[in-house]
């Protein structure tokens, strides 16, 4: 049974679902995104946007911006691979759940960890990513991002009712 037959989630929808409430922690409002690690269905670590530990949040007092980025933002996915690192989770073999998917750096990291799957949900900025993933056999996932809404973000639409234009 598919998961359009069933109203029970997949364990990928599952575990999108979880990083897009860990991407409501983000700190810089600029991007508001969630990461959640994962192996054998359990969930290793999870990281969101926000500053270095100790500073003041983006949130709170503006953005550190060059050529276009906040550069005082650490990415999700480096958070969560730090929250692993910092706790002695190894995350070799896992698959990450990111709700954009990794820029190069994250890619690098995520790839070098040990991680043998990325799921994630909007396309954020980077191409290379997918021919260097096919090039290490570490597996890109697209999942649609369920219907949860994200601080800043539109609130998702309803499927329009059968027989209405949608």
């Amino acid at each position: 049974m598919t998961s359009a037959e069933s109203p029970r989630a997949s364990w990928d929808e599952y575990f999108m679902s979880i990083a897009q409430v860990v991407a409501t922690r983000s700190t810089c409002p600029r991007k508001f995104v969630g990461a959640v690690i994962v192996r054998n269905r359990i969930i290793l670590s999870t990281g969101y946007n926000g500053s270095i530990r100790g500073m003041p949040h983006c949130s709170d007092v503006g953005h550190m911006m060059e050529d276009g980025h906040c550069v005082a933002t650490i990415h999700a996915e480096a958070n969560a691979i730090i929250q692993a690192a910092r706790s002695g989770v190894n995350i070799d073999g896992a698959t990450v759940y990111v709700t954009a998917s990794p820029c190069w750096s994250c890619f690098k990291q995520i790839a070098n960890a040990g991680v043998r799957r990325i799921c994630y949900g909007e396309f954020y900025r980077d191409q290379r990513i997918f021919d260097v993933a096919a090039q290490i056999q570490l597996e890109l996932v697209h999942i649609p991002l369920p219907g949860v809404s994200l601080p800043g973000s539109p609130a998702p639409t309803p499927d329009p009712e059968p027989g209405q234009p949608g």
